[in-house]
């Protein structure tokens, strides 16, 4: 019995080494794979691999090994829309300047250009409706000049408002532009920018330190350093008959953002609708809608320069998942 026993046990132990000497051979295969298929890629393709992989080893990006797998793929093999790209001048706005749609029934917001960010503020509903930016890639990423003491009220506006409008309103002074992005792109001259008071939208602090707070980060960090840049539109959503704080400061009910990437002559969209309630937990991907039902939310066009065919195929999709 005892020689059995022992029989057995040799027995099994020389099973085991097959499996382990097979995984090897798979993770060789596969490295393999992978390299040979770098290797054949021309040498700009090549870069941008590179790029995401050194992204991915750095801790100031937000890059996970998953994210450069789920990259190499978006951007090379799947079908992201083809066609023209946006033509106008895209230093901080993709795609032109929003504008009213008929159903909106009011007049175009007024423009207001800063160092690093562009708004459209409405006078009648005392907010930005909507703000424009572009965030590129660094190296690495400084740490941002010291936060403002204070929001400041912009006198471009017709309306003037002040941060006193928000105290005891149980409502954040919520950025559209964001600081942190803002800050480490463009320095502490346009960081202050972003607290002119028409860049300010009334926020459920729950939003702003949570989900949003997320989001930006997000394309602060992780999206600049596997795209090079993007360009990002956000601004809030009010309905039918808004609340108001004091002055006439009208409340949304959700937010939306709207984030483009350009590569290769393609555009890749990714668009949010975020309401007020949002917990700090829930994932994001449970707020992806396309731009067309924000555009009917809103009652804005946006990406009005691209021709009509590459819009369309555009502004109807929904993205599958976050980048």
């Amino acid at each position: 019995m005892a020689r059995r026993r022992r029989s057995s046990s040799r027995s099994r132990t020389r099973r085991w080494p097959l499996p382990a000497r097979w995984l090897v051979y798979l993770n060789v295969a596969v490295a393999l794979l992978l390299g040979g298929w770098y290797f054949a890629q021309p040498a700009e393709r090549q870069q941008e691999v590179r790029r995401l992989v050194e992204a991915a080893m750095a801790r100031d990006k937000n890059v996970s090994p998953l994210d450069v797998a789920w990259d190499v793929w978006q951007l090379y093999y799947a079908n992201p829309a083809a066609g023209r790209i946006a033509p106008g001048d895209k230093t901080h706005l993709y795609g032109g300047t929003p504008l009213p749609t008929g159903a909106a029934g009011t007049a175009a917001p007024r423009v207001l250009m800063n160092q690093a960010y562009v708004v459209g503020y409405s006078e009648v509903r005392r907010n930005p409706v909507w703000a424009a930016y572009r965030v590129g890639d660094l190296a690495e990423i400084p740490t941002p000049p010291p936060r403002p003491e204070k929001f400041v009220a912009d006198a471009r506006t017709a309306a003037r408002v002040t941060p006193d409008a928000y105290t005891g309103s149980g409502y954040d002074r919520g950025h559209l532009a964001p600081n942190y992005a803002i800050a480490t792109r463009y320095g502490a001259g346009a960081q202050e920018e972003t607290f002119l008071m028409s860049n300010i939208v009334p926020q459920q602090h729950s939003l702003n330190a949570g989900l949003w707070r997320e989001l930006e980060r997000k394309i602060a960090t992780s999206y600049p350093a596997r795209y090079e840049e993007v360009w990002v539109l956000t601004g809030p959503v009010f309905g039918a008959d808004p609340r108001e704080l004091r002055g006439g400061v009208q409340i949304p009910e959700a937010f939306y953002l709207i984030v483009v990437d350009e590569h290769e002559g393609k555009l890749r969209v990714l668009a949010f609708l975020v309401p007020q309630s949002a917990a700090p937990s829930d994932d994001p991907a449970r707020y992806l809608v396309s731009i067309d039902e924000i555009e009917e939310r809103t009652g804005l066009d946006f990406l009005r320069e691209l021709d009509d065919e590459t819009e369309t195929e555009i502004e109807r999709a929904r993205a599958a998942r976050v980048w």
